[in-house]
């Protein structure tokens, strides 16, 4: 199987890119036909808590802290009540917990006061949420709702994307932008948690080969 190299990529065409894309995308399809979130939650104030807990946190992680947390806390005004203090400790394992506590609980006290305790079903809406950028608003408004207005561009989505040569960009607006370009927006959705899948392999030593030579003659770098 002969490789594509990283300096072909930076010489190819839009159109050339976006075809390579496709391939791409029916790969993952074929490979991953079941991706989807790995947060658990059971509703969607959970759902956002749980994205906002995972910035810079494994999802397993994630999992853990909330198997408890979603005991005590289940409704918009069980976050906008929680005491700060206490609830940094609850979630203080994902890190960077004083900022997402803050977050969650100023998000949920937003919600309470401004949307009914109801989760926005719009961009320009939830993104007025503290803590909410793109990605989080792009991964809670395709799973609570259906509403998909971009792609969801977190670590695993970064490093695809540079490795894959589908965008040079580092800044994850940019990569979006340079993804929605190359993808059908009916793909977007599933997109993000079959690469997520991919990504993961990748980062596994024990499933690493086996991951690569999916894509090894289509995407030119390794993230690893």
């Amino acid at each position: 199987m002969q490789s594509f190299t990283m300096a072909e990529a930076k010489k190819e065409s839009f159109e050339a890119r976006k075809e390579r894309a496709a391939e791409i995308l029916r790969r993952l399809k074929r490979a991953y036909p079941k991706a989807k979130i790995a947060l658990k939650y059971g509703n969607n104030i959970q759902l956002l808590v749980a994205v906002i807990l995972s910035a810079q946190c494994t999802d397993k992680k994630v999992n853990e802290v909330t198997e408890k947390l979603f005991r005590k806390y289940r409704t918009v005004d069980d976050f906008a009540n929680a005491n700060l203090k206490t609830f940094e400790q609850e979630i203080k394992s994902t890190g960077f917990y004083r900022a997402k506590a803050k977050s969650i609980i100023t998000s949920a006290k937003i919600l309470k006061n401004d949307f009914g305790s109801k989760i926005p079903k719009t961009m320009q809406e939830i993104l007025k949420l503290r803590g909410v950028a793109r990605k989080t608003a792009n991964i809670v408004l395709g799973n609570a709702y259906g509403v998909v207005e971009g792609i969801a561009v977190d670590t695993h989505v970064r490093q695809f994307a540079n490795y894959c040569a589908l965008s040079f960009e580092k800044d994850p607006n940019k990569i979006e932008r340079d993804l929605m370009a190359l993808f059908p927006k009916k793909e977007w959705f599933g997109l993000t948690y079959k690469i997520i899948d991919f990504n993961r392999e990748m980062r596994n030593r024990a499933n690493r080969e086996k991951a690569k030579i999916k894509l090894l003659d289509i995407c030119p770098a390794s993230p690893v």
